[in-house]
């Protein structure tokens, strides 16, 4: 069965200045950057709880929930429901411990792998049935060590190899944009070429 186009971009991430530079906000980084390359630019909804953008050329809307990332699903359910977008129709683009930097994974539904966002909109939607693009931020070893480790800025090798896999991200959406979604996921899911010694 072939799965829409997607109408709802969610980047997940925390509000104010002193979270933007955080693992946490690697959805944020991600809309962000998408919303330049669409020419849209966000304002602040409340109705929505979130910033949101429309990218009318792509008939898609950009969201980032201003909740906290533990009460994510309000504002995505919120703007999911005033304009008819089913869960199929919704990606939604997060930090992902269980990969290393570098690294993403597209995929349709499963668990929740512990992130409160995830948590929350899968509550307030009612399922787990949507996209996620899951962006590789490593994991620091000790699980006591994880709520310390998200809600700081990334190592600068970290930093330039998450940032070289939204750039990858990016290049692969008008294969998402069409719904060439299996395309979309063999692109995205490919490990990156390591780097020569030297180069």
């Amino acid at each position: 069965m072939s799965q829409p186009a997607p109408k709802l971009i969610v980047g997940l991430g925390n509000p104010g200045a002193e979270y933007s530079e955080t693992r946490h906000n690697a959805g944020f980084w991600f809309c962000e950057r998408l919303a330049r390359e669409l020419g849209s630019s966000f304002s602040k909804e409340a109705r929505f709880h979130g910033l949101a953008a429309n990218a009318r050329n792509e008939g898609v809307w950009l969201l980032m929930p201003q909740t906290f990332m533990n009460r994510s699903g309000q504002s995505v359910a919120a703007l999911a429901r005033f304009y008819r977008i089913t869960p199929a129709e919704i990606l939604v683009v997060h930090d992902e411990l269980d990969i290393p930097p570098g690294q993403l994974r597209l995929k349709f539904g499963g668990g929740m792998g512990g992130h409160n966002g995830l948590k929350d909109i899968t509550a307030h939607l009612g399922t787990q049935d949507y996209w996620r693009l899951r962006i590789g931020i490593g994991h620091p070893g000790d699980r006591n060590e994880v709520v310390n480790f998200v809600l700081k800025p990334p190592r600068r090798e970290e930093a330039a190899l998450i940032d070289e896999s939204i750039d990858r991200a990016l290049l692969g959406w008008p294969l998402i944009a069409k719904a060439d979604w299996n395309g979309a996921t063999q692109r995205l899911n490919a490990r990156p070429a390591a780097a020569k010694p030297g180069a």
